[in-house]
Order: C-alpha cells, then structure tokens, then sequence
C-alpha cells in the first residue's frame, strides 16, 4: 500500500462554512498556490462535483489530470485519480471535525501520490507535504476572509 501524507489545521468557521469553499472547485485558483485551472466536469444529483479537472504546478509535479470525488455526509470528501498525463496515483480527502459547538472546525487533509516518472519516495513525501500545508493554509486564509463578492449560491457549481 502507498504511504501517504497527512496534517490538520484549525479554522475559525462552522464546518458548513468550510466545506462550502473546498466544494467552490472554480474558486480553487484564487487560493490554493498549485491549481492554476479547474473545471467540474459533472456533478451528482445534489449538484456536488463528481469529476473536476485540475491544472496542477506543484514544482516537482505538474500535471493536468482528472479527478473522481466522493462526498461523505455533510463533513467529508474524498477523491481519486481518474486520468493523468504524469501521475499514477492521487487520492485525498479533506475530513471536517466541528470543534466548540460548530463555531471552530479541525480539517485534515489526506494525500497519496505516486508519479509515473520514477521519483525518490522522500521527494514525492517532501511535495505531499508541499501541496498539503499550501493547501491547509490557503483554505485558513480564504475561510477566514472570505470575498465580498463570493455567491454563497455558486458553490460546487462550474465556473
């Protein structure tokens, strides 16, 4: 079995609030530092992403690939790699716990990735972690300070 790489982070919004951006897939640009594009390319009957194409420069990894999500209740999400010009592996998951009554929320982020180049396992830990604390940190910041113009509405729908 792949290693993976995992870390959490606490953020100063109700879990709902959360995971309204991590679902916002054509937003991903303006907060994370490695998606340069994406695009949802079919949602499920609640109008979820099921598949998202992802432009990814992550330094060392830079693919342009697909992604199958998987929602798990109100509080988590999961995906894998459907196609990929680089990689052979990227599944994930973002799992939300409510913390003080629902006001705060403990995400984590969980990451496996294997590239089709062959690459020393610490290099592929090393952008795991890369591509975990960017993210962890760019979801903190977009959470927290939200944009004025965000339409609370447009969440998971397509850009």
């Amino acid at each position: 079995m792949a290693e993976h790489t995992r870390s959490s982070i606490t953020i100063e919004a109700a879990p709902a609030a959360v995971m309204g951006v991590i679902a916002d897939f054509g937003r991903y640009p303006e907060w994370t530092g490695e998606v340069k594009e994406a695009e949802v390319l079919a949602t499920d009957p609640a109008g979820r992403a099921e598949q998202v194409r992802l432009l990814l420069d992550a330094g060392a990894i830079k693919d342009d690939h697909t992604l199958a999500y998987t929602w798990v209740g109100d509080n988590e999400v999961q995906w894998s790699l459907v196609k990929s010009q680089m990689l052979r592996t990227l599944d994930g998951s973002y799992a939300l716990v409510p913390l003080d009554g629902g006001v705060r929320t403990q995400v984590t982020y969980q990451l496996t990735v294997d590239v089709k180049i062959p690459m020393l396992g610490m290099i592929k830990r090393k952008a795991e972690k890369v591509i975990i604390d960017r993210a962890l940190a760019g979801l903190k910041k977009r959470v927290e300070t939200p944009l004025p113009q965000q339409d609370a509405g447009a969440a998971g729908e397509p850009a």
